[in-house]
């Protein structure tokens, strides 16, 4: 079961007699060794596959690794596994447990766009930027595991003050909507275990093995509820690399890593330190930059892959030269090499920093696409039409309620919702159903009411049209009905509105046609709609040049990696310059070079503009501490090695000679 790894990951796969931390180099292997793992205990030590769990950061990643799970246990050996991310995980945990909590089993997940919207009407003052800073900081006092009360005591000015008040109406409306955010799917969890020894002892006999990917991506919140699901036995096996920890700001915990050691002293550690990935030189350099940060556990990067070429390193004029320079060497040496566009990736810091980048592409004509956008079906304009089609599948979507019925905005506002969220919580309704009851009258005033009456009529008229009438003639006469194209062209710009309402009917036509050609009412369509991404980009398999943000490229890997931009102020960045935040960008560098296989090309720029503005910049101190190994080009620092000195003497003489030779 364990053929083809090396000793430390054969080691990491054999090992259960206690909490197992495996720090994981960039290419070192890490889903292989956890895949085997899971093979090996139930092909080799007769662990039910129902008794193992595993938990990763993306659905992506977590279908991967139980694809590779299933192709390893032929036979249905792995039905039973459980590969999910934490919030998989939490919002399952949260249905089978929700009685203990006040929620009802339907409660609603509010996802980023329905939380935004809340906070917006509690918010009613404030801009959009003051609204994103109060969502994230109540976010990070929910991944700290601080409650309203908590968090108002460890305000530290009048801003935390402010956002710890609005915590706790926010946390009222929810409760009020029986809804919970994304946060909750790990908080509510771990205060549940922590306080329900019946509800703890429970799901601790349930998982014999806990197994968690990309464990330095880990708040704390994360970290306590995998402490308690491990239980006393500890049987876990944590994978991480403390080297690409790069998410701090959205509540990632480096610390982590120290607590696993102070709360189980039994753990064993265990480093993969082989690239399968990258040549010599280019691990040389991610070795050199990352021996700059103090260290909890020392681990050197090496390879098999011989020594390679040289890091590249480019002098440029401006962001414009950068831009032209990124076109043309990549066009020559894809042209040089034969290889394909995909090979390619272009690394940045910032999206900004994009812009010209693709301006020259597309002037040159060659295939791109930006990872990291927005898919098709997360952009507003299709959530605003998709709640109406869910609310009509499913009258007890809640989310779907709340978005439609204030989508376009038709007087029902967050008091009349609060009063009707407040009477679905203690009946354990929907808010649908508690809309239609008798008795709603008590709770509503006779304005408030007839709106609400109003909108539940029409989608019920509009289910009864659904499950009878072909597709297309309901949808556009829900459309027409909504008033959605008017809304949009009310609320926004021209352009804006014209770009959404394209989108509205890109999607509409899409389903209409799937209906015409499948013979599916709208209905049928909708209970499959979550599921369908064929408008989304799949960027995997796309002949084109990946562009992406360092964040963005973590987990990737490309033959030939054009990293622009490192110069001081953008990596690192200027608001990032004290220790504890350099050490992050400077983790964020090492993800960028340590996605390179074959060859690595590094730019920076004399001067970079800024708005109107040009401002003078200079080379980050991250070039520098990647070594002496370096190939320089442009710039009065470039002067040329011995080699290439060589090598230009060399030329000359074959040129001088052909010369001699037609004269002669």
């Amino acid at each position: 079961m364990s053929h083809g790894l090396n000793t430390p990951q054969r080691e990491a796969v054999h090992y259960l007699d206690g909490p197992l931390l495996v720090l994981a180099g960039a290419g070192s292997g890490k889903t292989r060794v956890i895949t085997q793992k899971i093979a090996w205990m139930i092909e080799g030590c007769g662990y039910p596959s129902n008794k193992i769990t595993a938990i990763t950061f993306t659905n992506k990643a977590a279908k991967e690794m139980k694809e590779r799970a299933d192709s390893l246990l032929k036979d249905g050996k792995a039905d039973g596994l459980s590969v999910s991310t934490f919030h998989s995980l939490g919002a399952r945990f949260l249905r089978q447990e929700a009685r203990h909590l006040g929620l009802k089993p339907g409660f609603s997940i509010l996802d980023a766009s329905d939380t935004t919207g809340l906070f917006q009407e509690l918010l009613s003052h404030a801009d959009k930027a003051q609204v994103r800073m109060v969502q994230n900081r109540i976010s990070l006092w929910k991944n700290a595991l601080l409650g309203p009360e908590q968090a108002l005591a460890a305000a530290a000015d009048e801003f935390e003050r402010n956002a710890a008040a609005t915590y706790g109406e926010y946390e009222k409306t929810l409760r009020a909507y029986q809804a919970v955010d994304f946060d909750d799917l790990i908080r509510l969890p771990v205060n549940l275990l922590e306080s329900n020894e019946e509800v703890l002892a429970r799901w601790q006999s349930r998982i014999w093995h806990l197994l968690v990917d990309e464990y330095q991506d880990t708040n704390r919140c994360q970290y306590r509820l995998m402490r308690l699901l491990a239980g006393p036995k500890a049987a876990f096996t944590a994978v991480g690399d403390d080297d690409q920890s790069i998410y701090a700001w959205r509540g990632a915990d480096i610390g982590n890593i120290h607590l696993l050691q102070e709360d189980f002293p039994r753990l064993r550690v265990i480093k993969l330190e082989q690239n399968y990935r990258s040549t010599t030189r280019i691990l040389q350099a991610a070795n050199a930059v990352i021996a700059n940060n103090p260290k909890i556990f020392e681990k050197k990067l090496w390879s098999d892959h011989g020594h390679g070429d040289a890091v590249h390193v480019q002098f440029c004029r401006d962001d414009g030269h950068e831009a032209e320079w990124v076109a043309s060497r990549l066009l020559a040496h894809k042209f040089q090499h034969r290889g394909k566009w995909a090979d390619y990736a272009v690394l940045y810091r910032g999206n900004h920093q994009a812009r010209a980048i693709e301006q020259q592409f597309r002037q040159n004509k060659v295939p791109y696409v930006i990872s990291g956008g927005q898919s098709f079906f997360e952009k507003a304009e299709i959530k605003d039409i998709t709640s109406y089609l869910r609310l009509i599948a499913n009258p007890d979507d809640d989310p779907a309620f709340i978005r439609a019925i204030t989508t376009p905005k038709r007087g029902v506002g967050g008091a009349t919702l609060e009063a009707l969220g407040r009477h679905a919580g203690n009946r354990h309704v929907s808010l649908f159903q508690a809309a239609v009851e008798v008795g709603i009258e008590q709770h509503l005033n006779e304005k408030q009411l007839k709106g609400v009456r109003e909108f539940c009529a029409f989608i019920v008229r509009m289910e009864g049209r659904a499950g009878r009438e072909p597709a297309r003639a309901v949808i556009e006469d829900l459309l027409k009905a909504i008033s959605y194209e008017s809304w949009l062209f009310e609320s926004l710009d021209t352009r804006e509105a014209e770009g959404k309402w394209a989108n509205v009917r890109d999607f509409t036509e899409w389903l209409s046609k799937k209906g015409d050609e499948e013979n599916k009412n709208l209905l049928e369509l909708t209970q499959t709609v979550a599921l369908i991404s064929m408008l989304d980009k799949n960027d995997q398999d796309q002949d084109a040049v990946q562009l992406a943000t360092l964040h963005a490229s973590k987990g990737l890997e490309f033959r030939h990696v054009f990293l622009v931009g490192v110069e001081e102020g953008i990596l690192p960045h200027r608001d990032s310059l004290e220790p504890g935040k350099l050490e992050e960008e400077r983790r964020l560098m090492y993800v960028g070079i340590t996605r390179a296989r074959m060859s690595l090309h590094v730019s920076y720029c004399r001067k970079r503009k800024t708005g109107r503005e040009w401002r003078e910049c200079e080379p980050s101190r991250f070039i520098e501490e990647m070594g002496e190994d370096l190939k320089r080009v442009g710039g009065e620092e470039s002067a040329p090695t011995q080699e290439e000195k060589a090598a230009g003497r060399a030329r000359f003489a074959q040129f001088k000679a052909l010369l001699d030779k037609s004269t002669s």
